[in-house]
């Protein structure tokens, strides 16, 4: 390429070709410059190493400031390269380069030392070319280039310096716009992602209040069905006493204890709807949760199968709670007993017991709403079959049960819900297939 005569004049058509050149070269680099910085300091290097001008010194506008704000400066004046040390501010309408800021036109002044707007600096210039950098009817920065000559800047330098100023104004244009349509697209993927979350709490929202209202519906109804059958129970027990008074035979008498033993399901049977329509009397007292724990625990020992390991992680300086002592240590056993249930292969189940504070923020599924506060946290780990996701919401209602038919009347489970929700506390459940299960028992806690 044939370089554009020194100082930046442009006399023959030779030079022209050579200067129309650069200005071709440097609308096409342009296109893929990433950023503003990339680009000022493009445009300075450019405007000296190919246009052979001595000194270029571009700005930025802040129009909140009225404020030219050295940005990019090659040549003479800056020796150290891509480094601006100190940058240089100016005041729109201060000096030469402040006066083009603020009249948004371009301007060359032949001798320096002989206009009055001119602010000397270390190195005295003769003479000066400046472009304003404009976006529509805004100023965003200044093109200047000084010379220690006077007279050195022509109409052919101006209409260059013209042409790469508005070269650059249009490119600082894209990247103000695609500045901006990522701004808009990350607001947009931001509401997208509110709204989905708000689709997907609300969803969450009307499926626990399903769930609330049909637990609430089965507990009136358990209550009254456990109230009028516990009636029928009542004279059917008081008859086959006054039965037993009076019968001698032998196989009648059989048969009497066979019906008493079945009344006498009926009757825990009555006592467990109760519980899970919470209705149940309860006795409350302060209890030592690790005590009450470690004393389940032993007394299971001997109900446990081989391969079946029970271990305790009992924390220290735990909080005591209020609550009926018989029905915990049943909610207790009976969790106990369902996790060695999961594990037909053996595997190590766990009681643990935690201080907890818990607030609206906890990533817990709680089968219940639970109010912030203090809470002990009574817990059964097992390493057993899990529970399939769409089972959880189910394993709560009242004669669910996945084990055989005899097993059991399902009401464990709904018992234990029962039990906590009138105890002030909730259950939360912690379970994923063939990885095992966790529940969790939360009760107020009677803080020292």
């Amino acid at each position: 390429m044939n370089a554009v005569p020194k100082y930046g004049r442009i006399q023959t058509q030779q030079d022209e070709a050579a200067t129309l050149r650069t200005l071709n070269v440097f609308a096409v680099d342009v296109i893929a410059i990433p950023s503003v910085e990339d680009l000022f300091w493009y445009v300075a290097q450019n405007v000296v190493g190919r246009l052979n001008f001595i000194d270029c010194v571009i700005y930025q506008a802040d129009p909140s400031k009225n404020e030219l704000t050295q940005v990019a400066a090659l040549g003479e004046k800056n020796p150290f390269g891509r480094n601006i040390i100190n940058p240089l501010k100016i005041q729109f309408g201060d000096g030469i380069t402040g006066q083009v800021a603020e009249n948004r036109k371009a301007v060359i002044v032949d001798d320096l030392l002989k206009d009055q707007n001119y602010i000397a600096d270390t190195q005295l210039a003769r003479s000066e070319i400046c472009v304003p950098l404009v976006i529509g009817d805004r100023v965003v920065g200044v093109i200047d280039s000084e010379h220690p000559e006077p007279n050195a800047f022509g109409k052919a330098e101006l209409d260059v310096l013209t042409t790469v100023a508005a070269m650059t104004s249009a490119k600082l244009e894209l990247l103000a716009e695609s500045d901006r349509s990522k701004r808009r697209y990350h607001e947009i993927a931001q509401s997208h992602a509110q709204l989905a979350e708000e689709v997907t709490n609300r969803k969450a929202l009307e499926a626990k209040l399903f769930e609330a209202r049909k637990l609430e519906a089965i507990g009136h109804l358990s209550g009254r069905f456990a109230h009028e059958f516990n009636n029928l129970l009542t004279v059917v027990s008081g008859n086959l006493e006054f039965l037993e008074s009076d019968l001698q035979n032998p196989e009648m008498l059989e048969c009497l204890s066979d019906a008493q033993t079945a009344t006498a399901r009926g009757v825990q049977l009555v006592r467990d709807l109760l519980a899970y329509s919470q209705r149940t009397r309860l006795n409350p007292v302060n209890i030592d949760v690790n005590n009450l724990a470690a004393t389940v625990c032993e007394n299971c020992l001997p109900m446990l199968q081989k391969g079946v390991h029970l271990e305790t992680d009992l924390q220290d300086d735990l909080w005591q709670i209020n609550a009926d002592q018989k029905s915990t240590s049943s909610a207790l056993l009976n969790l106990i007993l369902n996790a060695h249930d999961a594990m037909p292969e053996g595997g190590n189940l766990c009681v643990s017991t935690k201080n907890v504070l818990h607030n609206l923020n906890e990533h817990r599924v709680f089968i219940t709403d639970l109010a912030p506060g203090s809470y002990v946290r009574l817990s059964v780990k097992d390493q057993g079959v899990g529970i399939p996701n769409d089972r959880v919401p189910q394993i709560f209602d009242p004669f669910f049960t996945t084990k055989i038919i005899g097993a059991g009347p399902g009401l464990g489970l709904s018992t234990i819900l029962g039990f906590l929700q009138q105890s002030g506390g909730t259950v939360a459940v912690e379970t994923k297939p063939n990885y095992g299960s966790t529940f969790h028992l939360y009760f107020p806690a009677i803080e020292p």
